[in-house]
């Protein structure tokens, strides 16, 4: 394949993954905390709560099309420049939308971070 499909496949994997990580991550915040309310209403409660959660099923069919995505892209390109890639600009994707969709505080240390792995991910391009 092109490199430019390899790339388009890229960021199928980073955008699915990381709508997958924030939609799953917001219904987690919603439903609370999963220890304390196992050891109040028990656990087929907490599995019912997390099954109920339109948030975190559509999180989990994100991250199903995210594997999809990978499985595709490793069909067309070498796993030594789609793993690294696609899990370095996922990071940074989850950064930035943290940041954006739930309001996290991210801190100077994991902005060098990202900094750091973007310019990885422009070596690993040329």
């Amino acid at each position: 394949m092109t490199g430019a499909a390899t790339w388009a496949g890229i960021a199928a994997i980073v955008i699915t993954a990381t709508s997958g990580d924030i939609l799953q991550s917001r219904a987690m915040k919603e439903i609370g905390d999963l220890g304390a309310l196992r050891k109040s209403q028990g656990f087929f409660q907490v599995v019912r709560r997390v099954v109920a959660s339109p948030q975190f099923m559509l999180g989990l069919l994100f991250m199903a099309l995210a594997f999809a995505s990978l499985l595709v892209t490793l069909s067309w390109a070498a796993v030594s420049i789609v793993g690294p890639a696609s899990a370095s600009l996922t990071f940074i994707a989850n950064a930035l939308a943290a940041r954006v969709f739930l309001k996290e505080h991210v801190d100077h240390r994991r902005w060098l971070a990202a900094a750091f792995v973007a310019a990885g991910v422009a070596l690993l391009a040329h």
